[in-house]
């Protein structure tokens, strides 16, 4: 699986995760730094990245118009990227399971 990290994540989660989600990149990576949600979903869409963020407006897009591409919520409030870095870490295998589940549009990880 690889992922879109969203503005509001570092862009250290993408080199960090590297191991995990080879091929994951950060949205300032490919110019997207200052683009709106409907670039940042379709660029997702176009290159087969999940977008990862912690931005309400990803989930509500993912109810609206389904997947691709697949949305991962982090509901985990304001934490730093190491405390970031671990969550992602913990659930590497519920991130594996949604990326195989053909209907599912959404994973929310909360803390």
């Amino acid at each position: 699986m690889k992922l879109l990290f969203d503005q509001n994540l570092s862009h250290r989660l993408a080199e960090l995760l590297a191991d995990v989600f080879p091929g994951s990149i950060h949205v300032r990576d490919v110019g997207l730094a200052a683009a709106d949600d409907e670039a940042v979903w379709e660029h997702a869409k176009r290159n087969g990245l999940a977008i990862v963020s912690k931005d309400a407006d990803f989930r509500q897009r993912s109810f609206l118009h389904g997947h691709p591409p697949k949305v991962v919520w982090l509901h985990v409030g304001n934490r730093s990227t190491s405390d970031i870095h671990a969550i992602v870490r913990a659930h590497v295998a519920d991130f594996a399971a949604f990326d195989a589940d053909p209907v599912a549009s959404l994973l929310v990880i909360t803390t």
